[in-house]
């Protein structure tokens, strides 16, 4: 990666942002240095400019910001930073910078559980329950979508929202392990929904 620190004097604008909810954290500056330290102790690091000094985020408070990856913008001159933060990243002690509340958002989950399905279809580990719904076969895979569906349909007419919940989470769960198995993700799904939102949609 390159970036172009002479372009803006000396340094580059650092977007931070959460790299689970993917809400973004606030705006700060790195110098060479301040990118340096960071890759080298994965504790983001900035350039004050007020103070004109190195600041690693959360010296004081704790509250660091821990690096998972960065990106450089097409300019060269603007990075992207995505972090897993300790706590709240504002100094007024709010989530963000901006006074926002940083949730993980369960949808986005969906996305995460769908990697990490994928991750145990291509290593396979012993022990796992996934890997032996992988091992049983496609049609076992279908077989525990229906039951799981089934089980869904019984709480939804005669149990409690709690079960409802309970039960349809497993039916997901088998779902995107169906579906992995096929090459798919649940966001192929979800575009699928998209397409079928749109008022000219018409059924095929």
């Amino acid at each position: 990666m390159t970036i172009d620190f002479e372009k803006c004097g000396g340094l580059v604008p650092a977007i931070i942002q959460d790299a689970d909810t993917q809400k973004v954290l606030m705006l700060g500056y790195m110098n060479q240095q301040a990118y340096e330290k960071t890759i080298e102790t994965q504790l983001v690091t900035f350039y004050s400019r007020s103070r004109q000094c190195l600041w690693t985020k959360g010296e004081t408070s704790g509250n660091y910001l821990h690096l998972v990856d960065m990106k450089c913008d097409c300019d060269n001159d603007t990075l992207l930073v995505s972090v897993h933060p300790d706590g709240p990243t504002c100094h007024t002690g709010t989530d963000t910078c901006w006074g926002e509340t940083n949730e993980p958002n369960p949808l986005i989950f969906l996305s995460t559980l769908s990697d990490f399905i994928e991750k145990r279809h291509e290593e396979m580990p012993e022990g796992s329950y996934t890997t032996s719904l992988f091992k049983d076969g496609l049609n076992r895979m279908a077989q525990k979508v229906g039951e799981e569906a089934l089980e869904l349909v019984i709480e939804a007419t005669n149990g409690t929202n709690d079960r409802l919940i309970y039960e349809g989470s497993d039916m997901l769960y088998h779902l995107i392990v169906l579906l992995t198995s096929k090459g798919l993700r649940i966001e192929d799904m979800a575009r699928e929904l998209m397409v079928r939102h749109n008022p000219g949609w018409k059924k095929h």
